[in-house]
Protein backbone atom coordinates (compact mmCIF):
# COMPACT_ATOMS: atom_id res chain seq x y z
CA UNK A 1 0.00 0.00 0.00
CA UNK A 2 1.67 3.57 -1.03
CA UNK A 3 2.25 5.94 1.30
CA UNK A 4 -0.11 8.89 1.07
CA UNK A 5 2.29 12.14 -0.11
CA UNK A 6 2.42 14.79 2.53
CA UNK A 7 -0.40 17.37 2.86
CA UNK A 8 0.83 20.36 2.48
CA UNK A 9 -1.80 23.15 1.25
CA UNK A 10 -5.77 23.66 2.24
CA UNK A 11 -7.91 25.86 0.48
CA UNK A 12 -10.18 26.73 3.59
CA UNK A 13 -13.15 29.09 3.02
CA UNK A 14 -15.24 30.12 6.36
CA UNK A 15 -17.17 32.96 6.54
CA UNK A 16 -17.37 32.84 9.94
CA UNK A 17 -14.54 34.82 12.07
CA UNK A 18 -14.14 33.04 15.13
CA UNK A 19 -14.85 29.62 13.34
CA UNK A 20 -11.63 30.50 10.77
CA UNK A 21 -9.57 31.32 13.98
CA UNK A 22 -10.32 28.58 15.60
CA UNK A 23 -9.29 25.77 12.25
CA UNK A 24 -6.01 27.83 11.88
CA UNK A 25 -4.89 27.48 15.34
CA UNK A 26 -5.88 24.21 15.43
CA UNK A 27 -4.00 23.61 12.04
CA UNK A 28 -0.72 25.07 13.21
CA UNK A 29 0.25 21.84 14.57
CA UNK A 30 1.37 21.15 10.71
CA UNK A 31 4.49 23.63 10.79
CA UNK A 32 4.97 22.49 7.51
CA UNK A 33 0.91 22.99 6.32
CA UNK A 34 0.16 26.14 4.34
CA UNK A 35 -3.40 27.28 4.54
CA UNK A 36 -5.14 29.72 2.10
CA UNK A 37 -7.44 31.40 4.06
CA UNK A 38 -10.59 32.52 2.38
CA UNK A 39 -13.51 34.56 4.50
CA UNK A 40 -16.03 33.15 1.69
CA UNK A 41 -16.87 31.25 -1.78
CA UNK A 42 -16.23 34.45 -3.75
CA UNK A 43 -12.66 34.45 -1.80
CA UNK A 44 -12.69 30.27 -2.21
CA UNK A 45 -13.54 30.99 -6.22
CA UNK A 46 -10.71 33.60 -6.70
CA UNK A 47 -7.86 31.76 -4.67
CA UNK A 48 -8.78 28.47 -6.66
CA UNK A 49 -6.87 30.45 -9.70
CA UNK A 50 -3.49 31.21 -7.89
CA UNK A 51 -2.84 27.21 -7.52
CA UNK A 52 -3.84 23.86 -6.96
CA UNK A 53 -4.28 23.44 -3.14
CA UNK A 54 -3.59 19.38 -1.63
CA UNK A 55 -6.89 19.72 -0.01
CA UNK A 56 -10.26 21.99 -0.29
CA UNK A 57 -12.12 22.37 3.47
CA UNK A 58 -15.25 24.32 2.82
CA UNK A 59 -18.09 25.44 4.99
CA UNK A 60 -21.37 24.76 3.45
CA UNK A 61 -23.22 27.83 4.70
CA UNK A 62 -21.29 31.20 3.27
CA UNK A 63 -23.77 34.43 2.61
CA UNK A 64 -21.77 35.09 -0.67
CA UNK A 65 -21.51 31.60 -2.51
CA UNK A 66 -22.21 28.98 -0.35
CA UNK A 67 -19.76 25.96 -0.01
CA UNK A 68 -22.30 23.36 -2.39
CA UNK A 69 -21.71 25.82 -5.00
CA UNK A 70 -17.59 26.26 -4.65
CA UNK A 71 -17.79 22.89 -4.77
CA UNK A 72 -19.61 21.87 -7.86
CA UNK A 73 -17.43 24.48 -9.70
CA UNK A 74 -13.94 23.56 -8.68
CA UNK A 75 -15.18 20.17 -9.31
CA UNK A 76 -15.96 21.18 -12.85
CA UNK A 77 -12.39 22.24 -13.20
CA UNK A 78 -9.56 19.97 -14.80
CA UNK A 79 -6.65 21.21 -12.48
CA UNK A 80 -9.21 20.18 -9.15
CA UNK A 81 -9.67 16.62 -10.30
CA UNK A 82 -7.75 14.86 -8.34
CA UNK A 83 -8.08 17.37 -4.76
CA UNK A 84 -10.44 16.13 -2.09
CA UNK A 85 -12.74 18.43 -1.17
CA UNK A 86 -13.72 18.08 2.39
CA UNK A 87 -17.25 20.10 3.62
CA UNK A 88 -17.82 21.62 6.79
CA UNK A 89 -21.25 22.05 7.80
CA UNK A 90 -23.37 21.84 11.04
CA UNK A 91 -26.42 19.93 8.93
CA UNK A 92 -25.84 16.49 10.18
CA UNK A 93 -28.80 14.77 8.25
CA UNK A 94 -27.82 11.26 7.08
CA UNK A 95 -29.09 12.24 3.67
CA UNK A 96 -27.69 15.39 3.45
CA UNK A 97 -24.03 13.93 4.29
CA UNK A 98 -24.55 11.55 1.18
CA UNK A 99 -25.70 14.64 -0.73
CA UNK A 100 -23.12 16.00 -0.20
CA UNK A 101 -20.79 12.83 -0.94
CA UNK A 102 -23.15 12.40 -4.21
CA UNK A 103 -21.74 15.82 -5.15
CA UNK A 104 -18.11 15.21 -5.02
CA UNK A 105 -17.12 15.58 -1.72
CA UNK A 106 -14.54 12.96 -0.14
CA UNK A 107 -15.92 13.94 3.79
CA UNK A 108 -17.61 15.70 6.17
CA UNK A 109 -16.82 17.63 9.42
CA UNK A 110 -19.64 17.79 11.45
CA UNK A 111 -19.80 21.41 13.60
CA UNK A 112 -19.15 21.95 16.63
CA UNK A 113 -16.09 19.83 15.51
CA UNK A 114 -13.36 19.09 18.29
CA UNK A 115 -10.14 21.74 17.02
CA UNK A 116 -7.86 19.32 19.11
CA UNK A 117 -8.68 16.31 16.29
CA UNK A 118 -9.32 18.39 13.60
CA UNK A 119 -5.50 17.85 11.74
CA UNK A 120 -5.78 14.35 13.04
CA UNK A 121 -9.29 14.46 11.05
CA UNK A 122 -8.03 16.18 7.92
CA UNK A 123 -4.92 13.57 7.60
CA UNK A 124 -7.16 10.53 7.92
CA UNK A 125 -9.42 12.16 5.07
CA UNK A 126 -6.05 12.56 3.11
CA UNK A 127 -4.36 8.92 3.84
CA UNK A 128 -7.86 7.08 2.78
CA UNK A 129 -7.87 9.66 -0.53
CA UNK A 130 -4.68 8.27 -1.12
CA UNK A 131 -5.26 4.62 -0.58
CA UNK A 132 -8.17 4.77 -3.08
CA UNK A 133 -11.42 4.80 -0.73
CA UNK A 134 -12.16 7.49 -2.08
CA UNK A 135 -15.56 7.66 -4.36
CA UNK A 136 -14.50 9.27 -7.53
Amino acid sequence: MAMAPPLKTILYAEDDEDIRSIVEISLQNFSDLKLIVCNGGTDALKMADSGTPDMVLLDVMMPDVDGLTVLKSLKQREDYQNVPIVLMTAKVQKYEVEQFKALGAVDVIVKPFDPLTLSNQLTAIWSQYHEGDHPL
